[in-house]
């Protein structure tokens, strides 16, 4: 990326919607009602041959105390110390504010290379709006459409010679680096290659899911260092699922913030409902999916319902119980969280439990340590022959059911895929085999295999699956003796 882009202004005057544009895709979330976007959200954007960052903000408010409003201002000026270019945005619509002026003024003198943009600018009611914003003293508005696209020529054109500029710059003042990237597509089934190490063109994606207020940008802020993510004892201040490229523990990572997720029944507005269906988005593309826990009220139903979640998306967990500093008795609830975490999540058995403080980092380096392992146990290959070997061991241990007077065969396992481990059985009749016994059979790979909390797939498959002539319909009586007839003449 040759340079950093910020979109800022008042709320709703359309900044997310030309960060969607930009980036060509809905990442942020649009509504009509204003304030929608509270965090700092980073894309990747393209504009004919220009390839950029571009952040997009919360609404600049006329508020500097420590409220929620005030919070959210500080963060955005955060952003504008940060990116290369600033893109302040009016409603051509609504014409220039008295806030607008304000806020003009504070990127005059923080901001080296400010654009103005007067959105929405589409059609004649927005005429006036154009001629109002020359009064900001930033230069000639620029006329954009962010929902419809026009303008983006001169948006180009505004951004190509900075883009040279930054370009320049950045080679003069860049590392030498040498990155050898090699593809282990190639591996032997027979032999277990190491797991795929996490680079910064590939980094380790981790999404951190809960309920509302338990802590999640918190944490996130105290893994990075700093105060990236808007906080507060304010529940659901987190919207949009917010992803940022890290470095813990020197592993390169992408690390989601995630909306808290209530129950269904609860959620009943449409900002909401799209909150929630980001973070299910972001479980989706995770790889390692950390499930935070308030430490007063764990295990709630929402919990066990983003932990079943987690499973069925094939994702490693780890589960992490926070506001571990103000615990009191710590041995006794440790002991009482291992086994509810037991007894209600019987299928990520032996996943990890971490306690952590995200107020006080303390915790963390073991967090980090559950990840890593967890991410080793999803990309696990096992060796075909040790698997044969062992599945003979288990069926003298405890044979498969006969149902029916039909004994069930089962002749050879082996690993079909990894990230989640998936295993193949070939028997007779995988119809009949109980799901008991299929349980039976992946705790077994769990535990002799060392592969503890990671969602295992075992599939049953037939001999008879690759016949050709399965399936394939049989030829009519009359048909069968006409044809047997005209052979014999």
């Amino acid at each position: 990326m040759s340079f950093t882009l910020a979109i800022v202004g008042r709320p709703n005057v359309g900044k997310s919607t030309l960060f969607n544009r930009l980036v060509g895709k809905k990442l942020a979330l649009v509504d009509d009602q204003p304030g929608v976007t509270r965090d700092l959200r980073e894309g990747e954007a393209r504009l004919g041959d220009l390839r950029f960052t571009v952040i997009d903000t919360a609404g600049l408010e006329d508020v500097t105390d420590n409220s929620l409003e005030g919070r959210m201002r500080r963060l955005t000026e955060r952003a504008v110390d940060m990116a290369d270019i600033c893109l302040f945005m009016i409603d051509a619509r609504t014409g220039v504010t008295p806030v607008d002026e304000m806020f003009a003024e504070i990127l005059r003198r923080k901001s080296a290379h400010v654009i103005l943009a007067a959105n929405k600018a589409e059609g004649n009611a927005a005429e006036a709006g154009v001629i109002e914003a020359y009064g900001l003293g930033l230069g000639e508005p620029l006329r954009l459409s962010g929902e419809h696209g026009e303008g983006m020529t001169d948006l180009y054109a505004e951004l190509v010679p900075l883009a040279d500029q930054f370009e320049a710059d950045a080679v003069d003042h860049s590392p030498v680096v040498d990155l050898d990237i090699e593809d282990d597509a190639d591996w032997d089934a027979e032999t277990a290659p190491p797991v795929p190490v996490p680079t910064r063109e590939k980094p380790l994606q981790v999404a951190v899911v809960g309920r509302p207020n338990a802590g999640k940008s918190t944490l996130i802020n105290k893994i990075l260092g700093e105060d990236r993510l808007l906080t507060g004892p304010e529940a659901g201040i987190t919207r949009d699922a917010i992803s940022l490229q890290i470095d813990w523990g020197g592993t390169p990572m992408r690390i989601f913030d995630t909306a808290g997720m209530r129950k269904k029944a609860k959620v009943q507005e449409k900002l909401e409902k799209l909150s929630v269906s980001d973070g299910l988005r972001a479980v989706k593309f995770a790889e390692v999916v950390v499930i935070l826990l308030d430490a007063e009220i764990p295990f709630e139903q929402q919990d066990l319902r983003i932990a079943d979640l987690a499973e069925r998306e094939g994702r490693a967990v780890v589960v992490a119980v926070n506001k571990w500093d103000v615990e009191g008795n710590k041995q006794e609830k440790l002991a009482a969280l291992k086994e509810s975490f037991a007894r209600l999540l019987p299928q990520l058995r032996g996943a990890p439990l971490v306690t952590v403080s995200a107020k006080t980092g303390k915790g963390l380096d073991r967090l980090h340590a559950a990840v890593m392992r967890a991410h080793d146990v999803w990309n696990r290959r096992i060796p075909t022959a040790a698997l044969n070997r062992w599945l003979t061991g288990m069926l003298e241990q405890h044979p498969p059911p006969a149902p029916q007077g039909k004994r069930i065969k089962l002749r050879y396992i082996t690993q079909a895929k990894t990230r989640p481990p998936g295993f193949v059985v070939m028997c007779s009749h995988p119809d009949k085999i109980p799901a008991s016994y299929t349980r039976y059979l992946v705790n077994g790979l769990r535990q002799d295999f060392d592969m503890p909390g990671t969602p295992i797939r075992l599939t049953m498959r037939g001999q008879n699956d690759q016949n050709p002539f399965k399936g394939r319909k049989k030829a009519p009586p009359s048909k069968l003796r006409k044809h047997i007839s005209g052979r014999r003449v």
